[in-house]
């Protein structure tokens, strides 16, 4: 019997979350999904995370395109429905294909919503350049890298996503600007008082906030140059952000004759009107007259209409959701639900403010029962709050009681009262009730529940609540998770225990580790790339490379970008060239129509969009050495004028910068290591937030500073000595590497791992030699340096016969058209 057809338009969180919930019900289906975005799914919510720099692309996806393939799926990526024949029981792609279905679900989610403003579209171009909608993964890869050539932003909307895209642009620009049309901010979730708050929380952070400012016209004749108000005001700015809230994609909906008001209108079971085999989930779905922008109300309309469709439950129903949220917005904790204020003369109301710490608590009780609640800054009683509202909860005689500690039940007693259907995790979706399933089944480790079930993976405002649910439903047999400790995830051992059993057996090649180190000898591709690292230090030239335990940019010795070409960083010791190395970078640019010639942060040249067929070309025609600007490896050095120019100088900055770079260029690491050398205490090299920085100071002596960050973390250096003269830092330097090296984990930078080890510590090492292992650092450190070879010289000989071939026809992925 044939398998009937489920056909899915919409691969966000709500169309792949029906999904998961269908799996998990045994549904028989043959599905077929087609999504916008040339993507598996993805959490939405993290791209506010992935604009501040704090979470990785590749951490936001929820299902990778593997997981279709894992359960049968056939998945259209980049592909979008223009029409759905009901008649005929067919969708129709824009490419013209036509798939037929029996159960159809509509999935498309929401879209930004642009304010009908002057000038913020140009003919033809969508968007005015230096305008941006901020919904997608490729709004946010565009924002980020225009934002980072230009100064000054101005987010539009002062709602939940244009605080997140406010706090994100301050990694990227000098100056942001919120401006909200309305009295204050997150106005659909606050009251005045309590948004007041929150905007000074906001202020105290550097963004500037314009609350009752109505933009009228974006500025700029090809560029963005500033945005106008509806008072006259105009404020300066180069990138402009659309946040001002979202509208349900209905249209595919609405153009094939479905029944669409605010959103597709759907009955109990997600049905949509008068179509018995159509339904609609998400934020696309009008339910009794809602439309809802929240997570929480997606994860229970799948639930229903997983239960529907699979027969689990066909008289199961979605009645609506009692909205009630917790959130981190930019850095500030807010939770929200129900009313924002009495509307009875009976309601009592509490409120609670203290301005100066940025606390503000409101609630709202009606006949005992709690209607609303407002709370900035401080949300440690959200947890019963948000029972109490959700359930109906019986209140204390003692209404302070609801504000703040008073003796109150420990935190085990209110995890043992939530109920099992209580949602934990928003992000997810996750419920009380599956944290326990979890535990029962097996599963005693916090970070394990984490990953089986998801809670805690989205803003991580739960992650408390889901350790004491653990903590309780494991009856204080909370194990501890020894995965925490091992150095890759694929081999079981802390990485001192994988060192010395390296050494051991002598394990020379990534494949030898997992054949001898791992049960069974699985390998597993997430670790390969550390374990290539980890053996390279060890071992030097005895090392036994094994090219598919690389990332392609190790392959290839060049950083990939998103369209699949590269760019090329030749090395320029110390940021010191000359004429004819600059002369001779122009010709190669010019020779190979490289669309992009940009300075980087480190005072390099970066030669960007260049095809992998044509790297060995390039590098040749350039005869200078790489840069080493795309691996995990010792990166620049940074350098100023230092005292041979500088009138403020005390020291030669260049010189040594130079000889610091000539001596550990391109040494693996668990992680990118930048350096820098300034000839005075003044800073310009920035040394004070490297890895390492050395900095001059007068009497011909240099401080070594280490553990520095100036990317979405900000970390002075620890002072790790002064000393006398620059043969001491480059000894100092590089025993402190090879210190760092031999002991952080995988992917540690040195802001993290110096602070874990602790500045003394590391003293008595690298210093005081209180280990006596000095000498045996400082012997390592010069095996790693004898063994450099520079990696463009493979050019000559590849090392593979397809290492520079493209191995792919280069195409340009399906774009969705700017509305």
């Amino acid at each position: 019997m044939q398998q009937p057809r489920l056909v899915v338009i919409g691969n966000g969180m709500a169309g792949a979350r029906t999904l998961e919930e269908i799996l998990a019900r045994d549904g028989d289906f043959a599905i077929t999904v087609f999504g916008d975005e040339p993507y598996g799914n993805y959490n939405r919510i993290m791209l506010s995370n992935v604009l501040a720099g704090v979470e990785d692309e590749a951490g936001i996806f929820l299902n990778d395109l593997s997981w279709y393939a894992d359960n049968g799926i056939t998945l259209h990526a980049g592909t979008r429905i223009a029409r759905i024949d009901r008649a005929a029981k067919k969708v129709y792609a824009e490419d013209g294909t036509a798939t037929p279905y029996d159960k159809l679900i509509i999935a498309t989610g929401s879209r930004s919503w642009v304010p009908p403003i002057t000038g913020i579209h140009r003919p033809g171009r969508g968007y005015h350049q230096g305008v941006f909608a901020f919904r997608t993964l490729d709004d946010t890869r565009s924002m980020i890298r225009y934002a980072r050539e230009h100064e000054r932003a101005v987010v539009i909307g002062g709602g939940l996503l244009g605080l997140e895209a406010a706090r994100g642009l301050q990694n990227h620009v000098s100056h942001v600007t919120l401006v909200h049309a309305m009295g204050h901010l997150m106005n659909t979730q606050l009251d005045a008082q309590g948004g007041a708050t929150l905007q000074r929380s906001v202020e105290k952070l550097g963004i500037e906030v314009v609350t009752d400012g109505l933009t009228t016209e974006i500025l700029g004749k090809h560029a963005v140059t500033g945005v106008k108000l509806k008072d006259g005001r105009t404020i300066p700015c180069d990138v402009v952000v659309v946040a001002a809230g979202i509208r349900a994609n209905a249209e595919v909906a609405e153009t094939s004759g479905l029944a669409v008001d605010r959103g597709i209108v759907v009955d109990d079971q997600m049905r949509v009107r008068d179509e018995p085999d159509i339904y609609a989930v998400g934020e696309c779905a009008q339910h009794r007259g809602e439309v809802y922008g929240l997570v929480a109300p997606l994860w229970d309309q799948a639930k229903v209409l997983a239960d529907h469709l699979t027969g689990r439950d066909p008289d199961a129903a979605y009645h609506g959701s009692r909205v009630a949220t917790k959130l981190k917005v930019a850095g500030v904790d807010v939770a929200a639900m129900g009313v924002q204020a009495a509307e009875l003369d009976d309601d009592e109301t509490l409120t609670f403010s203290e301005p100066r710490k940025g606390i503000y608590k409101s609630l709202v009780i009606r006949d005992g029962r709690l209607i609303g609640a407002t709370l900035v800054g401080d949300v440690s009683k959200v947890a019963f709050l948000m029972q109490a509202f959700d359930r109906g909860l019986a209140l204390p005689e003692n209404r302070v009681e609801l504000m703040f500690d008073l003796g109150g039940p420990p935190a085990e007693v209110s995890a043992a009262e939530m109920a099992d259907d209580a949602q934990v995790c928003n992000c997810n979706g996750v419920s009380k009730g599956q944290l326990v399933e979890t535990v029962h089944g097996g599963c005693k480790t916090v970070n394990g529940v984490m990953d089986k079930t998801r809670a805690g993976k989205g803003c991580g405002t739960c992650k408390s609540l889901v350790q004491q649910i653990v903590e309780w439903a494991a009856g204080g047999e909370v194990e501890e998770d020894p995965s925490a400790s091992w150095y890759v995830p694929g081999v079981p051992m802390p990485k001192p225990e994988l060192m010395q059993a390296i050494r051991t057996h002598g394990l020379k090649s990534v494949s030898s580790v997992f054949a001898t180190l791992v049960p069974g000898g699985e390998e597993d591709a997430k670790s390969k790339m550390g374990l290539a690292s980890l053996l390279k230090m060890m071992w030097g030239e005895e090392y036994e490379d094994e090219r598919d335990a690389r990332f392609v940019n190790d392959r290839v010795h060049a950083n990939i970008q998103r369209d699949g070409t590269f760019s090329v960083v030749p090395q320029m010791k110390g940021g010191v060239t000359t004429p004819a190395q600059l002369k001779r970078i122009a010709e190669v640019a010019e020779r190979h129509s490289v669309p992009m010639v940009k300075l980087t942060g480190g005072q390099r040249i970066d030669l960007l969009g260049v095809p992998k067929e044509k790297l060995p070309q390039i590098w040749a025609e350039l005869d200078m050495p790489s840069g080493y600007a795309y691996a995990k490896s010792f990166r620049t050095v940074k350098t100023c004028v230092g005292s041979e120019f500088c009138r403020f100088g005390v020291g030669d900055s260049t010189a040594l910068g130079i000889a610091l770079e000539e001596r550990y260029q391109g040494i693996e690491g668990p992680g990118k290591m930048k350096l820098a050398v300034t000839g005075c205490p003044r800073n310009c090299a920035e040394a004070y937030v490297k890895d390492l920085g050395v900095v001059a100071i007068d009497g011909g002596r240099w401080e070594i500073y280490v553990g520095g960050a100036a990317g979405a973390h900000v970390r002075k250096g620890d002072l790790l000595a002064t000393v006398d003269s620059p043969d001491e830092v480059v000894t100092l330097t590089g025993r402190f590497l090879q210190y760092y090296r031999e002991n952080a984990n995988w992917l540690e930078r040195t802001y993290a791992w110096v602070p874990r080890i602790g500045i003394e510590r590391i003293r008595e090492v690298v210093i005081d030699d209180a280990d006596g292992i000095a000498a045996d650092l400082d012997a390592a450190m010069a095996a790693s340096v004898a063994a450099y070879r520079d990696p463009w010289r493979e050019r000559a000989e590849p090392v593979t016969p397809g290492q520079f071939r493209t191995s792919l026809p280069l195409t340009v992925l399906p774009q969705v058209p700017v509305r």
